[in-house]
Protein backbone atom coordinates (compact mmCIF):
# COMPACT_ATOMS: atom_id res chain seq x y z
CA UNK A 1 0.00 0.00 0.00
CA UNK A 2 1.48 3.24 -0.92
CA UNK A 3 0.02 6.42 0.71
CA UNK A 4 0.52 10.08 -0.03
CA UNK A 5 -0.88 13.69 -0.10
CA UNK A 6 -2.62 15.04 -3.01
CA UNK A 7 -0.04 16.51 -5.33
CA UNK A 8 1.67 13.30 -5.17
CA UNK A 9 -0.86 10.80 -7.39
CA UNK A 10 1.23 7.99 -8.07
CA UNK A 11 1.14 6.98 -12.25
CA UNK A 12 -1.10 4.04 -12.92
CA UNK A 13 1.74 3.14 -16.05
CA UNK A 14 4.44 3.14 -13.83
CA UNK A 15 1.99 0.69 -11.51
CA UNK A 16 1.31 -1.81 -14.13
CA UNK A 17 5.28 -1.88 -15.47
CA UNK A 18 5.95 -2.39 -11.60
CA UNK A 19 3.18 -5.01 -11.52
CA UNK A 20 4.41 -6.97 -15.01
CA UNK A 21 7.98 -7.21 -13.23
CA UNK A 22 6.90 -8.63 -9.77
CA UNK A 23 8.14 -12.48 -9.57
CA UNK A 24 4.50 -13.74 -9.85
CA UNK A 25 3.33 -11.75 -13.01
CA UNK A 26 3.76 -14.45 -15.54
CA UNK A 27 0.42 -15.89 -12.96
CA UNK A 28 -1.41 -13.12 -13.93
CA UNK A 29 -3.85 -12.72 -17.15
CA UNK A 30 -5.65 -9.60 -16.17
CA UNK A 31 -4.79 -6.47 -14.19
CA UNK A 32 -7.87 -3.90 -13.11
CA UNK A 33 -7.55 -0.85 -12.15
CA UNK A 34 -10.07 1.31 -9.86
CA UNK A 35 -9.23 5.56 -9.60
CA UNK A 36 -12.31 6.23 -7.96
CA UNK A 37 -12.53 10.23 -7.70
CA UNK A 38 -14.75 13.18 -6.14
CA UNK A 39 -17.92 13.65 -8.24
CA UNK A 40 -20.16 16.77 -8.41
CA UNK A 41 -23.15 14.69 -7.59
CA UNK A 42 -24.21 14.06 -4.07
CA UNK A 43 -24.07 10.41 -2.85
CA UNK A 44 -28.06 10.62 -1.83
CA UNK A 45 -28.57 11.51 -5.69
CA UNK A 46 -26.03 9.05 -6.94
CA UNK A 47 -27.38 6.48 -4.62
CA UNK A 48 -30.75 7.12 -3.10
CA UNK A 49 -31.75 9.49 -6.19
CA UNK A 50 -32.79 11.80 -3.53
CA UNK A 51 -33.93 14.92 -5.29
CA UNK A 52 -33.09 18.75 -4.31
CA UNK A 53 -29.38 17.45 -2.96
CA UNK A 54 -26.99 20.06 -3.49
CA UNK A 55 -23.72 19.85 -5.99
CA UNK A 56 -20.71 18.62 -4.27
CA UNK A 57 -17.84 20.94 -3.93
CA UNK A 58 -15.20 19.50 -1.90
CA UNK A 59 -14.64 16.14 0.22
CA UNK A 60 -12.86 15.46 3.07
CA UNK A 61 -11.17 12.26 3.10
CA UNK A 62 -9.24 10.52 5.92
CA UNK A 63 -8.46 6.91 6.01
CA UNK A 64 -7.37 4.42 8.96
CA UNK A 65 -3.92 3.17 7.28
CA UNK A 66 -3.79 -0.12 9.11
CA UNK A 67 -7.20 -1.37 8.31
CA UNK A 68 -6.28 -0.62 4.45
CA UNK A 69 -3.21 -2.38 5.43
CA UNK A 70 -5.41 -5.41 6.34
CA UNK A 71 -8.24 -4.87 3.19
CA UNK A 72 -4.84 -5.27 0.87
CA UNK A 73 -3.94 -8.60 2.26
CA UNK A 74 -6.96 -9.75 2.26
CA UNK A 75 -7.32 -8.93 -1.20
CA UNK A 76 -3.94 -10.54 -1.80
CA UNK A 77 -5.08 -13.50 -0.48
CA UNK A 78 -7.89 -14.34 -2.68
CA UNK A 79 -8.22 -17.28 -5.33
CA UNK A 80 -6.33 -16.41 -8.21
CA UNK A 81 -4.73 -13.10 -7.06
CA UNK A 82 -0.82 -12.30 -7.22
CA UNK A 83 -0.60 -8.81 -7.15
CA UNK A 84 -2.69 -5.84 -5.36
CA UNK A 85 -1.24 -2.19 -4.72
CA UNK A 86 -3.75 1.06 -3.14
CA UNK A 87 -3.50 4.49 -2.67
CA UNK A 88 -5.46 6.31 -0.90
CA UNK A 89 -5.29 10.41 -0.82
CA UNK A 90 -6.32 12.60 1.99
CA UNK A 91 -6.93 16.04 2.91
CA UNK A 92 -9.84 18.25 1.22
CA UNK A 93 -9.97 17.51 -2.02
CA UNK A 94 -11.98 19.22 -4.48
CA UNK A 95 -14.47 17.53 -7.62
CA UNK A 96 -12.27 15.96 -10.02
CA UNK A 97 -9.32 14.66 -7.59
CA UNK A 98 -8.35 11.26 -7.18
CA UNK A 99 -10.11 9.62 -3.88
CA UNK A 100 -7.83 6.56 -4.52
CA UNK A 101 -6.59 4.11 -7.07
CA UNK A 102 -6.31 0.38 -6.92
CA UNK A 103 -4.61 -2.23 -8.97
CA UNK A 104 -5.33 -5.70 -8.74
CA UNK A 105 -3.64 -8.54 -10.95
CA UNK A 106 -4.61 -11.94 -11.12
CA UNK A 107 -5.02 -15.17 -12.97
CA UNK A 108 -8.45 -14.78 -14.98
CA UNK A 109 -11.56 -12.19 -14.82
CA UNK A 110 -13.98 -13.45 -12.46
CA UNK A 111 -10.75 -13.78 -9.86
CA UNK A 112 -9.97 -10.53 -10.59
CA UNK A 113 -13.00 -9.18 -10.84
CA UNK A 114 -14.26 -10.31 -7.37
CA UNK A 115 -10.93 -9.10 -5.93
CA UNK A 116 -10.87 -5.47 -7.41
CA UNK A 117 -14.93 -5.46 -6.44
CA UNK A 118 -14.43 -7.00 -2.66
CA UNK A 119 -11.31 -4.44 -2.00
CA UNK A 120 -12.80 -1.58 -2.81
CA UNK A 121 -16.11 -1.93 -1.09
CA UNK A 122 -13.97 -3.16 2.14
CA UNK A 123 -11.72 0.17 2.04
CA UNK A 124 -15.60 2.40 1.25
CA UNK A 125 -16.73 0.74 3.90
CA UNK A 126 -14.70 0.09 6.57
CA UNK A 127 -11.25 2.19 6.30
CA UNK A 128 -12.34 5.72 4.97
CA UNK A 129 -14.41 8.46 6.36
CA UNK A 130 -15.79 10.69 3.43
CA UNK A 131 -17.43 14.08 4.26
CA UNK A 132 -18.67 15.90 1.47
CA UNK A 133 -19.10 19.48 1.21
CA UNK A 134 -21.51 21.59 -0.09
Amino acid sequence: MSTTGKDEIPSMDLWLKEAKSDPRATSCGMYLFHNGVVRKTAKALARQSEAGTLPVTGLLFSYDAQKVSAAVALASRMEGIYYVRAWLNEGQLDVGDAIMLVLVGGDIRPHVVAALQALVEELKTNCVVETELF
